[in-house]
């Protein structure tokens, strides 16, 4: 990943108009020798706003093409009346009439085909007469695709990576190999017979009237009519220079008010070098901010190319992560699950690896699209909850409504206490009063508001929620509503009105600070086996492999219960890691290994989170890396096999491969916390701690060699030794610093770079 900003700049600026653009390799690449035949498989390509899939269907060359926001956002009509309310949910559940539940909420979502994400176009170009493909490369650096054929011909392909347009450029082919513009199959025929939402519903059921494409010189254009005034426009324009074929693409919606034949003509008026050069300016950039290096050639594989991914689908002025961002599905039905928004853990773990990994920018715009959202959702709270303040539906549309399901998880009462939590660690990671200030505890406290009036104090002074869940616990069962606080929502209303105590206090407001205390205090306990280990409920053990941790998560993410607060906790932690250990992995998916490694190097267990993580990667992910949730090598890591692609497995993955090699959520900076004991070599690059410290550390045959802290908002660093019973000096701080029980404490001022060097 690394390469002189001289060197970069000398490379751009040798190419000519009709020269290949320049490539730089490195060890994480991905390289095969035939295109996948799948979508899914395909070569990923993205700017968090448009996307693509390179791959081969039939005898073509397929570029599958999509954008964030092409969205059928018609209402579930079912979601309205008199009986949209959670009251009249508890009431049938009290009844024990939930079938009524369950048509109303659940089974419109599972029958119809909207609201839903839906896909872009395909661009193809005829195989016939190239020859044998020879290799397939995805060059992470550039962010850039190549194929080259035996017979000469080479392809190279990019999505711009701040702008709407993707481009090819296609060397030593005749004139009349030219591109098609292959739209969704909206109208014709007839639907197929649905198998559900996973493998996703028949486009044909939208009842779309089929778009056209126009074709012009060395243009097509395709206008596709979706619901209500809804409409996109896919442009493909080209030119040809000798045996040179060059073009770009664009994909436009009504939503974003842009012309998708204007962005492809003024990309191809600057020119395919231009905008190249332009392009690995962002890449080059995002490299820089952080790296790893790892003996486990397998985990640093796999870790970059999820920070790839996240480069390509994660922008602070775009829309956040859907289940399959800007890849929907291209195989003539809905992407799985409508490819939505799933927050009972799908958005959450997406984002983990922004805060450690330095990638705090492109994080925002998941922050910025709740913050814009805030008054749609508190609406939904009003009608649905009947109170004030602010919560989320767990299944939302791109404009955050709500969209059904399994209600349980779907309308959840504790869904934005876990979104808070974002707000929470992004102010934690920069320590940026604006952001304190202006969103982060003004959306704690909405949230707190609602928590507060929604929940009910008992006769013996407790405080507990009508109805609780733990997802996904139970299915849609009428048993999945608990009538004792779970151990999931309990730990994310503690931690809402924690948090919110402790942002009240920094933001000066000490009667909002200590009243949310208060309350923080008026819930119960977590259920506990004798051993310690979490349970989902009271009178409800974990007992049977299930994908979702949801009994842990006070261990993690939320820190409320951690290894640093004393032997009660450890015991927890370990009788609970023990128990997901000792009931197996049969009904596990991917993000459930990487969540795993993030708990197990909360615990230390260096050894247990990379056998987590491996495993993930190895057995869970597909040959471009995707996440596809179940064991794809059928070894028996879980009895799911299928592969519908999400992508929360991947991110959680990188996270988990940070919390290994760095931790600071308890206030005080571990480094390297959680790494086998046989990863004698092992180094970081810029990691982001709490307090908006970036560290990069390195050591060699077992032995910690040189720290250096930058610290951009000054304030007091508080870090276990990295050198316990070795001398060691301290450069670039000329005040006095504490060692005390191994913790340094070393005074900083914004700006100031401190070295701490073994002697």
């Amino acid at each position: 990943m690394k390469k002189s900003a001289l060197a970069l700049l000398l490379a751009v600026l040798c190419m000519a108009c009709s020269d290949r653009l320049k490539t730089r390799s490195s060890a994480h690449d991905l390289q095969f020798k035939e295109l996948a035949k799948t979508w899914d498989e395909g070569i990923p390509l993205g700017n968090g706003v448009i996307g693509a899939l390179v791959w081969q269907k039939d005898s073509a060359l397929r570029m599958s093409l999509d954008r964030i926001d092409l969205w059928d956002l018609r209402p579930n009509d079912s979601l309205s009346g008199e009986n949209n309310r959670f009251k009249w949910v508890y009431e049938q559940r009290i009844k024990g009439d939930y079938a009524k539940v369950q048509r109303k909420f659940d089974a419109p979502y599972d029958r119809l085909p909207a609201p839903s994400k839906i896909p872009g176009a395909g661009i193809e170009f005829d195989l016939a007469g190239l020859g044998q493909v020879e290799r397939v490369h995805l060059y992470l650096n550039d962010a850039l695709c190549e194929v080259d054929w035996k017979d000469g011909v080479r392809m190279q392909s990019f999505v711009h990576a701040t702008k709407p347009v993707g481009w090819f450029r296609f060397e030593n082919v005749k004139e009349g190999f030219i591109p098609r513009l292959v739209p969704p199959v909206y109208a014709e025929g007839e639907a197929e017979e649905d198998s559900g939402p996973v493998s996703g519903l028949d486009l044909r059921r939208l009842g779309y009237k089929q778009g056209e494409v126009k074709q012009g010189k060395n243009s097509l254009v395709y206008h596709q009519k979706g619901w209500g005034d809804f409409f996109y426009e896919v442009a493909v324009k080209w030119e040809y220079s000798g045996d040179v074929l060059t073009g770009v693409w664009s994909v436009a919606s009504s939503l974003s008010g842009e012309n998708a034949e204007i962005l492809a003509d003024n990309a191809l008026q600057q020119g395919i070098g231009q905008e190249y050069v332009s392009h690995l300016g962002f890449w080059n950039y995002f490299w820089k901010q952080s790296g790893i290096s790892l003996p486990d050639t397998v985990l640093e594989k796999q870790y970059y190319n999820e920070l790839y991914k996240f480069g390509s689908v994660a922008r602070e002025n775009s829309y956040p992560i859907s289940l399959q961002a800007v890849w929907t599905a291209d195989n003539g039905n809905l992407p799985p699950w409508k490819g939505d928004y799933h927050h009972d853990l799908n958005t959450q773990l997406s984002y983990w690896p922004a805060y450690t990994g330095n990638y705090l920018k492109e994080g925002e715009g998941y922050l910025n699209t709740l913050w814009a959202q805030k008054e749609t959702n508190k609406r939904y709270t009003r009608r649905y909850f009947e109170v004030d303040g602010l919560n989320v539906p767990g299944v939302a549309t791109l404009t955050g409504e709500p969209m059904g399901g399994w209600i349980q998880y779907a309308m959840s009462p504790t869904v934005s206490a876990w979104l808070a939590q974002h707000f929470y660690l992004h102010w934690q990671y920069s320590r940026d009063r604006d952001f304190l200030l202006d969103r982060a505890y003004p959306y704690l406290k909405e949230v707190a508001v609602f928590l507060e009036q929604f929940t009910e104090k008992g006769q013996d002074g407790k405080r507990r929620l009508p109805l609780s869940s733990s997802p996904e616990i139970r299915d849609n069962s009428r048993e999945a509503w608990f009538t004792e606080m779970t151990n999931y929502d309990l730990a994310l209303v503690k931690f809402a009105f924690t948090a919110a105590s402790e942002l009240a206090g920094e933001a000066g407001q000490k009667e909002e600070a200590a009243h949310w205390a208060e309350l923080a205090g008026e819930f119960p306990d977590y259920s506990l086996e004798r051993n310690g280990a979490m349970m989902f409920a009271p009178g409800a053990p974990y007992r049977g492999s299930h994908r979702h941790f949801s009994n842990a998560m006070a261990i993690h993410p939320l820190g409320l219960i951690d290894w640093s607060k004393g032997e009660r906790d450890r015991q927890i932690i370990r009788a609970t890691i023990g128990n997901f250990d000792k009931y197996g992995p049969d009904y596990w998916t991917g993000y459930s290994y990487s969540w795993l490694g993030n708990m197990k190097a909360r615990a230390f267990d260096g050894e247990g989170a990379a056998e987590a993580l491996r495993i993930f990667a190895e057995c869970f992910c597909l040959k471009n890396t995707f996440h596809a949730n179940g064991d794809q090598s059928k070894s028996g890591k879980s009895r799911f096999t299928y592969r519908p692609f999400t992508l929360e497995g991947n991110f959680a993955f990188a996270a988990g491969i940070q919390e290994m090699l760095i931790q600071s959520h308890s206030g005080v900076i571990r480094l390297f916390p959680a790494i086998p004991k046989d990863w004698k070599d092992v180094s970081f690059r810029q990691l982001r701690t709490y307090g908006a410290f970036l560290i990069s550390a390195g050591m060699k045959g077992g032995r910690m060699q040189e720290v250096t802290i930058r610290s951009e908002k000054g304030g007091i660093l508080k870090m276990y030794s990295p050198f316990i019973r070795e001398s060691f000096k301290v450069s670039g701080n000329s005040k006095e610093f504490k060692n005390e029980g191994n913790i340094l404490e070393i005074p900083t001022e914004a700006g100031e770079v401190i070295h701490l060097v073994r002697e």
